[in-house]
C-alpha cells in the first residue's frame, strides 16, 4: 500500500521561509521558533517524502526540484488565502473595523495627520493602522488596504483616483536670499545643493539635480523628503522641495516658480477587490474631499 507523507499546510510555508532565509537560522528568527524545531521538522518531511527538499552548502540552503515545487505551492496557497481575505473585506456592509493605510513620512507629517484625525472623529468605529514606507507595499497580499502615494505611474494592479498634483520648486534660506524675486535658476547652479538619496533617484526632482548640477556642487544627499527640507533650513544648500512643505516654513523662500518638471500626482489607491468595501470606500471618499480642500496649497498656488 502506498504511504503518503503527513504534510500540513504549515510545512509548505516552512519550506518557503527556509528558502527565503537561505537557511535554518534566519527561518527560525522569522517564525519565532527554535532552530532545533525547524531542523527536526524538515528532517521528518524529507524522510516522509523520501526526497531531499534542500541541498546543504556552506553558503546556505538551496532548493531541490522537489523543494521548488513545494515553494511554488506555498506561494499559490498564500495568494489564495489573500484573495479570499480581500473578497471578505470587500463584502463588509458597515464602515467598521481596522483599515491599514500606507503612505510616506513627508505626506503624513505635513498633510495627512490632521485629515486622519478628522476621519477618526467622523468614523469612530474605524481604526486606522498607518504604515510608513517609501516603497510600494503589496496590496494584493493585504499589506495595506489603501495607499496614498506621490507618483505619476500608479501600479496597473491597483485602482483609485488622482486627487491633486504635488508642486515642487527650488528653495533656499530667506536669510541667504533677501530678494528672491531677482533670482534666476541659471544663477543658482554654482551654489551648494542638497538632493534626494540614491534610493529616491527616480523622482523627477532628484533627476533634475543630477542632470543640471555638477557632482562637486551636491553637498548633501538624504533618502527622505523630510530630511531634505531640514537640510535646506539649516543652510547646507539650496534644493528642490514640495511647495506644501517649504511654503509653511518661515525660514525658507522660493527661488523659482513651481517647476512642472518636478511635479507628481497625489493618488489614493486600493486593490480592485477592496474598492466596494464600506470602510475603504468611506475612507477614500473622505480623504478625496479633504485633500481637494488643500489642493491650492499642495499645488503651490498659496
Amino acid at each position: 500500500m502506498t504511504r503518503f507523507p503527513n504534510l500540513a499546510w504549515d510545512d509548505f510555508r516552512l519550506v518557503k521561509v527556509i528558502a527565503e532565509a537561505n537557511g535554518l537560522t534566519g527561518a527560525a528568527e522569522r517564525l519565532s521558533v527554535n532552530h532545533s524545531t525547524i531542523f527536526r521538522r524538515l528532517g521528518q518531511m524529507e524522510e516522509g517524502l523520501g526526497v531531499k527538499l534542500f541541498e546543504r552548502y556552506r553558503t546556505g540552503y538551496v532548493l531541490t526540484p522537489a523543494g521548488e515545487e513545494m515553494t511554488a505551492l506555498a506561494e499559490q496557497m498564500e495568494e489564495n488565502v489573500a484573495t479570499f481575505a480581500r473578497k471578505l473585506a470587500g463584502q463588509a456592509v458597515a464602515p467598521a473595523g481596522e483599515l491599514r493605510v500606507t503612505t510616506n513620512d513627508s505626506l503624513l507629517v505635513h498633510l495627512l495627520t490632521p485629515l486622519f484625525a478628522r476621519f477618526s472623529k467622523t468614523y469612530p468605529d474605524l481604526r486606522l493602522d498607518v504604515v510608513l514606507a517609501n516603497q510600494a507595499l503589496n496590496l494584493s497580499k493585504r499589506d495595506a488596504d489603501v495607499a496614498i502615494r506621490a507618483t505619476d505611474t500608479p501600479p496597473e494592479t491597483l485602482v483609485g483616483r488622482r486627487v491633486a498634483t504635488i508642486a515642487w520648486a527650488v528653495y533656499g534660506r530667506k536669510v541667504d536670499f533677501p530678494h528672491p524675486d531677482r533670482v534666476d535658476l541659471s544663477m543658482l547652479y554654482d551654489r551648494a545643493w542638497v538632493t534626494l538619496g540614491d534610493n529616491l533617484a527616480n523622482l523627477k526632482a532628484a533627476r533634475f539635480v543630477r542632470e543640471h548640477v555638477v557632482p562637486e556642487k551636491i553637498a548633501y544627499k538624504v533618502n527622505t523628503v523630510l530630511g531634505l527640507s531640514e537640510a535646506v533650513e539649516e543652510g547646507v544648500g539650496i534644493g528642490p522641495l514640495p511647495c506644501f512643505i517649504a511654503n509653511a516654513s518661515p525660514d525658507l523662500v522660493r527661488l523659482t516658480p513651481p517647476e512642472p518638471e518636478f511635479s507628481a500626482g497625489l493618488w489614493l489607491l486600493t486593490h480592485p477587490d477592496l474598492r466596494q468595501s464600506a470602510r475603504v470606500r468611506v475612507f477614500m471618499d473622505f480623504m478625496a474631499t479633504e485633500i481637494t480642500k488643500q489642493r491650492r496649497t499642495i499645488e503651490g498656488t498659496v
